[in-house]
């Protein structure tokens, strides 16, 4: 072999030889290459030969898509309860019925009285005390209303009607929705009133009816101040 002359030019000189790989190297990527072409015909739905995929790997592939099916059993069974409990709790919220105020004298019950029939009940307490929603409902009436004073009247999703009369003040205004416990006024002698006192009248298909019974059956006992619903909260 001539050996160059150090005045000869390189014509190497400047370039970057690149190594050939090992075979392993080799191997390795053409293997992940393959198994890689496997996992997506798999998603595809078309299924490799056998002999192209490891065992190990379908296995892998099988046990992923039985844990994901797993997990999304799991989230649609926590959340079946979830809304089973949020339309339980709308149920019972339609069905609560409370007194309208606390601490008072029942007086002058539903009927004839001086001649005339009284359309409502009374229940005497302190000008100045709050009362508040039976039910559930939409305010159709918060002001002057003749003889009762001021009054709220609160309509239900039922169609009944409840009077709440000779308030001193009134807390709401009409068009607004009231759910049972809210604050709607505070008790009071205006109107045709002979005293402090909340006058309480129900009207069914726009008619007066007597508010005892009708409360009854729904759980509220006027007579003896108690209502279901605070008497199962204490219970608890």
């Amino acid at each position: 072999m001539r050996q160059r002359l150090s005045s000869e030019p390189d014509r190497y000189r400047g370039r970057r030889r690149v190594p050939t790989p090992p075979r392993s190297r080799y191997a390795a990527v053409v293997t992940s290459a393959f198994v890689g072409a496997g996992v997506v015909a798999l998603g595809a739905g078309a299924l490799p030969d056998a002999k192209s995929v490891s065992p190990s790997v379908l296995d892998e592939l099988k046990q992923a898509s039985i844990t994901s099916q797993d997990v999304a059993d799991r989230a649609a069974s926590v959340d079946k309860p979830s809304r089973s409990n949020a339309r339980d709790s709308q149920a019972k919220r339609d069905e609560v019925w409370l007194l309208p105020l606390q601490g008072y004298d029942f007086k002058s019950p539903y009927g004839m009285r001086w001649g005339k029939l009284h359309t409502g009940i009374d229940l005497v307490a302190p000008e100045g005390t709050p009362y508040v929603a039976v039910h559930d409902g939409t305010v159709t009436k918060a002001g002057w209303f003749g003889g009762y004073g001021y009054a709220v009247i609160v309509k239900h999703a039922d169609g009944s009607e409840i009077i709440y009369g000779h308030s001193s003040e009134v807390s709401v205004h009409e068009g607004q929705q009231v759910k049972a416990g809210d604050q709607l006024g505070l008790v009071g002698n205006t109107g045709h009133s002979y005293g402090s006192h909340l006058h309480l009248e129900v009207h069914v298909d726009g008619q007066p009816i007597d508010p005892v019974p009708w409360l009854d059956v729904r759980g509220v006992n006027i007579q003896l101040q108690i209502d279901t619903f605070y008497s199962e909260v204490a219970a608890s």
